[in-house]
């Protein structure tokens, strides 16, 4: 089995950093590194409420599903929903309000 690689992940605008290992979520990576001032909402974890959404400021991610709930015009903006985002390298993420 290989080992999951850990990459950083912070809120833009915020000077916390997280550690976000390549076998999470962003969501699961925060909530286990006890971030609380995110504020990162969520709701079904699976993709499709769109509670979570960001917008991926620097980074990349990957989704292990087929189609998560964005559009093409989403994706190609760098909307990326946290609850099934899995980082592939450091991340920078921006809230929505």
């Amino acid at each position: 089995m290989t080992q999951a690689s850990i990459y950083t992940a912070r809120i833009h605008g915020m000077s916390s950093n997280f550690s976000a290992p390549s076998d999470m979520t962003l969501l699961q990576a925060a909530e286990t590194a006890n971030v609380t001032e995110l504020h990162l909402k969520s709701s079904c974890r699976n993709g499709t409420c769109r509670t979570c959404i960001c917008r991926l400021v620097n980074g990349e991610v990957v989704y292990r599903i087929e189609w998560p709930g964005l559009s093409m015009d989403e994706k190609r903006d760098k909307f990326i929903l946290v609850c099934v985002a899995y980082p592939v390298t450091n991340v920078v993420i921006q809230l929505i309000d």
